[in-house]
């Protein structure tokens, strides 16, 4: 039987495989990214995985835990669930809605999380956050209220970038005007489309308009890139939203000036290598030195030929400082008690921040990997006011033995379950600095990584501190552990909703 329809044609041959064949570029040609505009239907389709997309947007937070494991049990991938609740946050929410985004940010680490617990538990950081994307989706209302729909491309004006054109309609929160240009500009790869994006994410600092658009590139992994446009549209709408009315960012004016006066424009990122001191001479200065004095040493040493490597490690060191001196809240804020640093604190954010800026730097082309660390430099730094002298956890430092790893392990699970930060996060450095193995440390942080709620940022911290452990050389390596042990500790006792209810279907 031949196909009535588009649709159904698609829904035959499968059309994530398809266009995956085609290439993106191809398929849009051929109408085949329902991303845009076509066929006079004002929802987007996303072919074979639209099922699974609108199960994961229509069906009640109540009901959802056994659907999912049902589907897990049917055969369907861990990968295939992330792919799907990646598209119906995007479809619901397109970047605008607070906890929306959050929730699509933390989709990829639950994965990656996935990949170091139990068979039996692996698919349960990735079914809690399906459980928050349900929750807000059905806040929001569901299908009637969606916030992405095909979209019209229109021109991009001829002799211009079409980043600088983004990037200036953006800052005038024009968005109709920048939606039709990106969906043009989205008819090419998927990498060029990231490229012009990255102008409006350099235009100012802030930690979500960095990781969601970090996050979105990622997410194509899962998706395919035939998605790139539905996925990457969401920071074009961000940044819109974010504009400054008039009162334009620093670094709009700085960026250039650097690119400039330092001649990296275009030009190639190098390869010298930097000894240990050499990066934490660095940090220090993005630390304490002031946003101006930062960008402009970040700028220096990539004119200098400094590898983009060792310049976004120093970046991580000094965003790891944030989160390790800070004296925490002040006051409680919700289920964040006092001295708390899990969700939106100073170190936390400026840590997912600068994780994002150095992922960022090492996929996209020359012009954005040296503004990417410009921009990181500019936006760790300014923010150590409130910081502590020492880490927070100095004088803890010496009360354990840690020549004995598994008594070591014990005490820094002790001190999690009852909260304190300074005796866990101290625990976890003795323990690196005897030179046991850090895996068994892993272990036990990811499983309450997974099972407490973590304010919207357990998933995304947790694979920024083990990412930044795994790029940082051995001198630092253990900072970043003692930072999530930190977090891991001021994050107990308020468990995931969701979690509790997967658990017990999957019998884990």
């Amino acid at each position: 039987m031949v196909p009535n329809t588009r649709r159904e044609f698609l829904a035959d041959v499968g059309r994530g495989m398809l266009v995956a064949s085609l290439g993106s570029a191809v398929a849009t040609d051929l109408g085949l990214a329902t991303s845009f505009a076509a066929d006079g239907t004002d929802a987007l389709h996303f072919g074979q995985l639209e099922p699974l997309v609108a199960l994961l947007q229509e069906t009640p937070t109540t009901k959802l835990m056994p659907v999912l494991v049902g589907k897990l049990k049917e055969g369907t991938e861990l990968r295939t669930l992330v792919a799907a609740g990646a598209l119906a946050n995007a479809r619901s929410f397109g970047g605008r809605h607070y906890e929306g985004y959050h929730t699509f940010m933390a989709l990829a680490p639950a994965f990656e999380m996935s990949k170091e617990l139990p068979e039996t538990q692996r698919p349960l950081p990735v079914l809690k956050v399906l459980y928050r994307n349900a929750t807000h989706i059905q806040l929001k209302g569901g299908r009637k209220n969606e916030e992405l729909h095909p979209v019209q491309a229109t021109p991009i004006p001829e002799g211009r970038v079409a980043g600088e054109v983004l990037q200036e309609l953006t800052r005038k929160n024009e968005r109709a005007k920048a939606e039709g240009v990106f969906a043009s500009v989205a008819r090419g790869t998927p990498e060029d489309a990231f490229n012009h994006i990255l102008y409006c994410v350099e235009d100012d600092v802030n930690v979500h308009r960095v990781v969601l658009a970090w996050r979105a590139w990622a997410t194509l992994d899962f998706t395919g890139p035939e998605h790139a446009h539905t996925l990457l549209r969401q920071s074009v709408l961000f940044c819109c939203d974010e504009h400054r009315q008039g009162r334009p960012a620093g670094i709009q004016t700085l960026l250039p000036k650097l690119l400039d006066q330092y001649k990296l424009a275009g030009k190639k990122p190098g390869t010298r290598e930097a000894d240990d001191a050499w990066v934490e001479s660095l940090a220090k200065v993005v630390y304490g030195g002031g946003r101006e004095k930062a960008a402009e040493a970040a700028a220096a040493a990539l004119a200098e030929g400094f590898s983009p490597v060792a310049v976004s490690e120093a970046i991580n060191l000094a965003a790891n400082q944030l989160l390790l001196n800070d004296p925490g809240r002040t006051q409680p804020d919700g289920a964040k008690q006092k001295g708390s640093v899990h969700g939106d604190s100073v170190g936390l954010h400026a840590s997912d921040a600068a994780n994002a800026w150095r992922n960022i730097a090492r996929v996209s082309n020359p012009r954005n990997a040296v503004a990417a660390l410009i921009v990181g430099a500019y936006h760790t730094a300014g923010q150590h006011g409130g910081q502590m002298k020492e880490p927070f956890h100095a004088a803890e430092l010496g009360k354990v033995n840690a020549t004995d790893a598994a008594a070591c392990l014990k005490r820094t699970e002790e001190a999690i379950k009852s909260r304190n930060q300074a005796l866990a996060a101290a625990c976890v450095q003795q323990y690196g600095e005897a030179g046991h193995p850090s895996r068994a440390v892993f272990e036990l942080l990811v499983k309450y990584g997974v099972s407490e709620d973590g304010a919207l940022h357990a998933e995304k911290y947790y694979r920024t501190a083990s990412e930044e452990f795994a790029a940082a050389r051995a001198a630092f390596k253990w900072r970043h552990l003692t930072a999530l042990a930190r977090v891991t500790a001021s994050e107990y006792g308020k468990p995931a909703p969701g979690y509790d209810e997967a658990k017990k279907l999957l019998n884990a």
